[in-house]
Protein backbone atom coordinates (compact mmCIF):
# COMPACT_ATOMS: atom_id res chain seq x y z
CA UNK A 1 0.00 0.00 0.00
CA UNK A 2 1.92 2.94 -1.16
CA UNK A 3 -0.40 6.09 -0.68
CA UNK A 4 -0.42 10.31 -0.03
CA UNK A 5 -2.70 11.79 2.35
CA UNK A 6 -4.65 14.89 1.35
CA UNK A 7 -6.67 17.16 3.67
CA UNK A 8 -6.35 20.49 4.83
CA UNK A 9 -4.91 20.92 8.72
CA UNK A 10 -7.12 19.62 11.49
CA UNK A 11 -8.83 17.25 8.59
CA UNK A 12 -7.55 14.30 11.16
CA UNK A 13 -4.93 13.14 8.53
CA UNK A 14 -2.22 12.40 11.73
CA UNK A 15 -5.26 10.19 13.35
CA UNK A 16 -6.26 8.06 10.31
CA UNK A 17 -2.58 7.70 9.30
CA UNK A 18 -2.03 5.89 12.67
CA UNK A 19 -5.18 3.48 11.75
CA UNK A 20 -3.74 3.10 7.97
CA UNK A 21 0.16 2.39 8.75
CA UNK A 22 -1.02 0.12 11.28
CA UNK A 23 -3.24 -2.11 9.24
CA UNK A 24 -0.66 -2.20 6.46
CA UNK A 25 2.17 -2.45 8.31
CA UNK A 26 3.80 0.69 6.31
CA UNK A 27 5.97 3.50 7.84
CA UNK A 28 4.31 7.06 8.16
CA UNK A 29 6.95 9.44 6.07
CA UNK A 30 7.11 13.33 7.03
CA UNK A 31 9.68 15.56 5.69
CA UNK A 32 10.00 17.25 8.80
CA UNK A 33 11.28 13.41 10.34
CA UNK A 34 13.24 12.80 7.21
CA UNK A 35 14.99 16.36 7.94
CA UNK A 36 15.61 16.14 11.18
CA UNK A 37 17.00 12.27 10.57
CA UNK A 38 19.45 13.28 8.03
CA UNK A 39 20.55 16.31 10.02
CA UNK A 40 21.17 14.06 12.61
CA UNK A 41 22.60 11.26 10.75
CA UNK A 42 24.94 13.57 9.00
CA UNK A 43 24.28 12.59 5.52
CA UNK A 44 25.04 14.58 2.17
CA UNK A 45 21.67 15.48 1.70
CA UNK A 46 21.21 16.46 5.20
CA UNK A 47 24.35 18.18 5.88
CA UNK A 48 22.98 20.34 2.81
CA UNK A 49 19.54 20.68 4.46
CA UNK A 50 21.42 21.98 7.48
CA UNK A 51 23.48 24.60 6.08
CA UNK A 52 20.00 25.98 4.30
CA UNK A 53 17.77 26.04 7.99
CA UNK A 54 20.92 27.53 9.30
CA UNK A 55 20.34 30.44 6.84
CA UNK A 56 17.07 30.57 7.64
CA UNK A 57 16.14 29.34 4.33
CA UNK A 58 13.26 26.76 2.67
CA UNK A 59 14.98 23.14 2.31
CA UNK A 60 14.86 22.65 -2.05
CA UNK A 61 12.66 20.35 -3.90
CA UNK A 62 15.36 18.69 -5.09
CA UNK A 63 17.12 17.77 -1.72
CA UNK A 64 13.51 16.63 -0.28
CA UNK A 65 12.74 14.80 -3.14
CA UNK A 66 16.56 13.03 -2.84
CA UNK A 67 15.28 12.69 1.30
CA UNK A 68 12.38 10.52 -0.22
CA UNK A 69 14.34 8.42 -2.60
CA UNK A 70 16.44 7.32 -0.09
CA UNK A 71 13.95 6.89 2.64
CA UNK A 72 12.37 4.56 0.32
CA UNK A 73 15.38 2.17 0.24
CA UNK A 74 14.84 1.17 4.13
CA UNK A 75 13.90 -2.18 4.66
CA UNK A 76 10.25 -0.50 6.56
CA UNK A 77 9.29 0.80 3.04
CA UNK A 78 8.83 -3.07 1.79
CA UNK A 79 5.29 -3.06 2.00
CA UNK A 80 4.68 0.63 0.99
CA UNK A 81 4.85 3.91 2.32
CA UNK A 82 2.71 6.57 3.35
CA UNK A 83 3.21 10.21 2.83
CA UNK A 84 1.67 12.73 5.67
CA UNK A 85 2.21 16.50 4.41
CA UNK A 86 4.07 15.84 1.32
CA UNK A 87 3.81 16.68 -1.88
CA UNK A 88 2.11 20.55 -0.64
CA UNK A 89 3.21 22.40 -3.89
CA UNK A 90 2.52 21.00 -7.95
CA UNK A 91 6.44 21.37 -8.66
CA UNK A 92 6.70 18.95 -5.58
CA UNK A 93 3.90 16.52 -6.89
CA UNK A 94 5.74 16.89 -10.57
CA UNK A 95 9.49 15.86 -8.55
CA UNK A 96 8.04 12.69 -7.36
CA UNK A 97 6.26 11.74 -10.38
CA UNK A 98 9.29 12.03 -12.74
CA UNK A 99 11.42 10.48 -9.55
CA UNK A 100 8.77 7.50 -10.37
CA UNK A 101 8.03 7.08 -6.94
CA UNK A 102 5.15 4.81 -7.42
CA UNK A 103 1.53 5.49 -6.05
CA UNK A 104 -1.09 3.08 -5.39
CA UNK A 105 -3.64 5.66 -4.01
CA UNK A 106 -4.42 9.41 -2.73
CA UNK A 107 -6.80 9.68 -0.07
CA UNK A 108 -8.27 12.89 0.45
CA UNK A 109 -10.05 13.64 3.91
CA UNK A 110 -12.71 16.37 3.19
CA UNK A 111 -13.90 18.71 6.46
CA UNK A 112 -15.42 21.88 5.46
CA UNK A 113 -13.33 24.71 7.35
CA UNK A 114 -16.15 25.61 9.33
CA UNK A 115 -16.19 22.57 11.34
CA UNK A 116 -11.88 22.37 11.46
CA UNK A 117 -12.49 25.79 13.08
CA UNK A 118 -14.89 24.60 15.57
CA UNK A 119 -12.55 21.55 16.40
CA UNK A 120 -9.06 23.43 16.61
CA UNK A 121 -10.31 26.86 18.27
CA UNK A 122 -12.13 24.32 20.69
CA UNK A 123 -9.16 22.86 22.17
CA UNK A 124 -7.65 22.84 25.63
CA UNK A 125 -4.46 21.78 26.99
CA UNK A 126 -3.11 21.00 30.42
CA UNK A 127 0.09 22.51 30.17
CA UNK A 128 1.82 19.96 32.74
CA UNK A 129 0.44 16.72 31.39
CA UNK A 130 -0.60 17.49 28.22
CA UNK A 131 -4.07 16.43 28.40
CA UNK A 132 -6.54 17.43 26.18
CA UNK A 133 -10.12 18.41 26.43
CA UNK A 134 -12.60 20.47 23.80
CA UNK A 135 -14.90 23.00 24.91
CA UNK A 136 -17.79 21.45 22.91
CA UNK A 137 -16.69 17.48 22.16
CA UNK A 138 -15.03 16.52 25.26
CA UNK A 139 -15.23 19.43 27.86
CA UNK A 140 -13.44 19.23 31.65
CA UNK A 141 -16.10 18.74 34.53
CA UNK A 142 -15.38 22.55 35.32
CA UNK A 143 -14.85 25.28 32.40
CA UNK A 144 -11.27 25.56 31.85
CA UNK A 145 -10.02 23.63 34.56
CA UNK A 146 -8.06 20.22 34.50
CA UNK A 147 -9.71 17.32 35.90
CA UNK A 148 -7.08 15.61 37.52
CA UNK A 149 -5.20 19.50 39.12
CA UNK A 150 -8.19 21.71 39.16
CA UNK A 151 -5.07 23.71 37.05
CA UNK A 152 -6.33 26.20 34.61
CA UNK A 153 -6.12 24.65 30.92
CA UNK A 154 -4.61 27.34 28.07
CA UNK A 155 -5.28 27.30 24.12
CA UNK A 156 -2.32 27.29 22.20
CA UNK A 157 -1.57 29.76 19.65
CA UNK A 158 -1.69 26.82 16.87
CA UNK A 159 -5.57 26.56 18.04
CA UNK A 160 -6.51 30.02 17.84
CA UNK A 161 -8.99 30.77 15.47
CA UNK A 162 -7.06 33.43 13.98
CA UNK A 163 -4.22 31.15 13.39
CA UNK A 164 -6.52 28.04 11.75
CA UNK A 165 -7.56 30.51 9.82
CA UNK A 166 -4.45 31.59 8.46
CA UNK A 167 -3.36 27.77 7.68
CA UNK A 168 -6.45 27.05 6.33
CA UNK A 169 -6.33 29.91 3.81
CA UNK A 170 -2.36 28.93 2.90
CA UNK A 171 -3.38 25.30 2.57
CA UNK A 172 -6.88 26.53 0.17
CA UNK A 173 -4.34 28.99 -1.98
CA UNK A 174 -0.88 26.02 -2.16
CA UNK A 175 -2.11 22.99 -1.52
CA UNK A 176 -5.61 22.15 -2.25
CA UNK A 177 -4.51 22.42 -6.30
CA UNK A 178 -2.90 19.12 -5.59
CA UNK A 179 -6.91 17.41 -5.28
CA UNK A 180 -7.47 18.29 -9.33
CA UNK A 181 -3.86 17.19 -9.81
CA UNK A 182 -4.37 13.86 -8.51
CA UNK A 183 -7.54 13.53 -9.66
CA UNK A 184 -6.97 14.20 -13.43
CA UNK A 185 -4.32 12.19 -12.93
CA UNK A 186 -6.40 9.08 -11.57
CA UNK A 187 -8.98 9.83 -14.45
CA UNK A 188 -6.51 10.23 -17.47
CA UNK A 189 -5.93 6.20 -16.85
CA UNK A 190 -2.18 6.75 -17.65
CA UNK A 191 0.58 4.03 -16.99
CA UNK A 192 1.25 4.30 -12.98
CA UNK A 193 -1.14 6.83 -12.46
CA UNK A 194 -2.90 6.24 -8.77
CA UNK A 195 -6.78 5.22 -7.60
CA UNK A 196 -7.86 9.00 -6.22
CA UNK A 197 -10.67 8.55 -3.27
CA UNK A 198 -12.08 11.14 -1.14
CA UNK A 199 -13.74 10.36 1.99
CA UNK A 200 -15.99 12.58 4.50
CA UNK A 201 -13.86 13.51 7.94
CA UNK A 202 -16.82 14.56 9.94
CA UNK A 203 -17.98 12.19 12.31
CA UNK A 204 -17.14 9.45 14.43
CA UNK A 205 -13.45 8.65 14.22
CA UNK A 206 -14.07 4.73 14.02
CA UNK A 207 -16.61 5.56 11.23
CA UNK A 208 -14.19 7.81 9.14
CA UNK A 209 -11.36 4.97 9.37
CA UNK A 210 -13.82 2.27 8.19
CA UNK A 211 -14.34 4.61 5.36
CA UNK A 212 -10.92 5.10 4.48
CA UNK A 213 -10.37 1.39 4.49
CA UNK A 214 -13.25 0.66 2.69
CA UNK A 215 -12.05 3.28 -0.22
CA UNK A 216 -8.47 1.70 0.08
CA UNK A 217 -9.97 -1.85 -1.04
CA UNK A 218 -10.98 -0.49 -4.15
Amino acid sequence: MRLILLGAPGAGKGTQATFIKEKFNIPQISTGDMLRAAVKAGSALGIAAKQVMDAGGLVSDDIIIGLVKERLTHADCANGYLFDGFPRTIPQADALKEAGVTLDYVLEIDVPDSAIIERMSGRRVHPGSGRTYHVTFNPPKVANLDDATGEELIQRDDDKEATVMKRLSVYHEQTEVLVDYYNQWAESGAPGAPKYRKIAGVGAVEAIRDAAFEALAK
